[in-house]
């Protein structure tokens, strides 16, 4: 029974993110491989969730990849001649093309801020931020590979 039951699922756009890449092709391929500016635009409505935002250097943010094929489940990542799973990749072809950014905050001013390292297009809807935590987020473990 559990396996068939699927609850609705509500998210909604944050704000928008305005890079300097029109085109996916135009996008680096991972954002810490370049120096270009962008910038994360929060809603209005959503400002409030920016108070203490300036004790952060490094954001995690989440963002709908809108440009993406949402009907494929295999991939040939870049570089690799063997096709794998999407969910062992950061193809941002996938059933739900959510994309993942660890960027650098250069500055905050109202309800935008301007950031490194972002290898979203520009006017990519804007999922989500969170800080990043090097306790949290940074794994040092000898066995860890890459998938």
């Amino acid at each position: 029974m559990m396996g068939d039951y699927r609850p609705e699922m509500r998210m909604c756009q944050i704000g928008v993110i305005h890079a300097p890449y029109h085109k996916r092709a135009e996008a680096p391929r991972q954002g810490r491989s370049s120096s270009a500016m962008s910038e994360v635009e929060v809603f209005p409505e959503f400002a409030a969730g920016l108070d203490g935002m300036e004790r952060c250097r490094y954001l995690h943010v989440l963002w709908w990849a809108d440009q993406a094929e949402r009907d494929l489940l295999r991939v040939i990542p870049p570089g690799e001649t063997e096709e794998r799973g999407v969910f062992c990749t950061r193809s941002p072809a996938r059933p739900n093309p959510l994309g993942l950014s660890l960027v650098r905050v250069v500055e905050k001013t109202g309800n935008r801020i301007r950031v490194q390292w972002l290898d979203a297009v520009d006017g990519t809807p804007l999922v989500d931020l969170k800080p990043y935590s090097r306790g949290i987020d940074c794994v040092d473990d000898e066995k860890t590979i890459d998938c």
